[in-house]
C-alpha cells in the first residue's frame, strides 16, 4: 500500500517528461532522423516487431546464459576467499585493480584470442557481471556479528555450521544487492559484446538502425535495453522477498 502511495510520482515524471518531448518536437519541427517523438518511437517499435524481435530473444539468452556464469562464478570466488583469509589478501587487491580497466578495452582483445564466436561475448558479460556479486557477497561475510560468532564457538560449532548457520545468511542481502546491480549490467555488457561482431542482437540492430539514420529504431533499442534492466531487477526482487523472509520480518518487528 505503501509503495502505491509513492509510486504514481515517477509515474507522473515519466509523463510529464514524454508530453514535454513530444510537444517541443512538434512544435520545433525536429526532423525524426535527429529526434524522433515519443510517438514515432511507439509507431516504430509496434510496426517493426517482426523485424527486431530475433535480436531481442538473441539478447536475452545471451544475457541470461552470461548472467548465470557471471553469478555462480562471483559466489563460488566470493566463498573460497572468504573461506581462505590468505588467498583474499592476495587476490583481492588484484580484483579491485581489474576493475580499473574498462571492458570495452578488453573487449578486442577477447576477439583476437577467442574469434567472434559466443565464448568472447559471454566472457565479456561475466566479467561484468562478477565484480559487483564478489565485493558485494563478502562485505556480507564481513557484516557477521562477532558476539554470535563467538557464541556459536563456545557452544561447540564447527566451521560448517558456522558458515550455514550464521556467515551465509548474514551475507545473503549483500548478495542480493550484488545481484541487482550485475543483473543491470548483464544486458549492457550483452549489447557491449554485440556490438564487437554477432549475427543478432540488439546491439547489432542498434549498429544497422544508427548506420541507416533511424533513429527511431535506436531509441526502440534504447527502449527495450531499458526494459530488460527493470525486469532483470524486479526478478531479483521477487526471489530476494521469497528467500530473505527473515529480514522483512525483522523489519517489521521493528516499526
Amino acid at each position: 500500500m505503501k509503495q502505491l502511495k509513492t509510486g504514481w510520482r515517477p509515474v507522473i515524471a515519466i509523463l510529464l517528461l514524454l508530453v514535454i518531448w513530444e510537444t517541443a518536437g512538434r512544435a520545433a519541427e525536429i526532423p525524426s532522423w535527429l529526434l524522433p517523438t515519443p510517438s514515432q518511437i511507439w509507431q516504430e517499435a509496434v510496426a517493426g516487431w517482426g523485424d527486431y524481435k530475433l535480436h531481442l530473444f538473441s539478447t536475452i539468452k545471451l544475457t541470461l546464459i552470461g548472467f548465470l556464469l557471471g553469478t555462480s562464478i562471483g559466489i563460488t570466488a566470493s566463498v573460497c576467499l572468504h573461506l581462505l583469509p590468505k588467498l583474499r589478501e592476495t587476490v583481492y587487491p588484484l580484483m579491485i585493480l581489474s576493475q580499473n580497466i574498462p571492458i570495452i578495452v578488453l573487449a578486442p582483445l577477447l576477439v583476437i584470442w577467442f574469434g567472434f564466436g559466443i565464448l568472447p561475448k559471454l566472457i565479456i558479460i561475466t566479467l561484468v557481471c562478477f565484480f559487483p556479486i564478489a565485493v558485494a557477497t563478502l562485505d556480507g561475510f564481513r557484516q557477521t556479528s562477532p558476539e554470535l560468532l563467538h557464541y556459536l564457538k563456545m557452544a561447540g560449532a564447527d566451521k560448517r555450521q558456522i558458515f550455514w548457520k550464521l556467515e551465509w545468511p548474514t551475507a545473503l542481502p549483500s548478495l542480493f544487492s550484488g545481484l541487482k546491480i550485475s543483473a543491470t549490467y548483464s544486458v549492457m555488457g550483452a549489447v557491449i559484446s554485440e556490438w564487437l561482431g554477432a549475427q543478432q542482437g540488439i546491439g547489432v540492430y542498434m549498429t544497422l538502425a544508427s548506420s541507416s539514420f533511424r533513429t527511431d529504431r535506436v531509441f526502440v533499442a534504447i527502449f527495450f535495453i531499458m526494459v530488460l534492466c527493470l525486469l532483470f531487477f524486479v526478478v531479483i526482487i521477487t526471489i530476494e522477498k521469497r528467500v530473505i523472509r527473515w529480514k522483512k520480518k525483522g523489519a517489521e518487528q521493528h516499526g
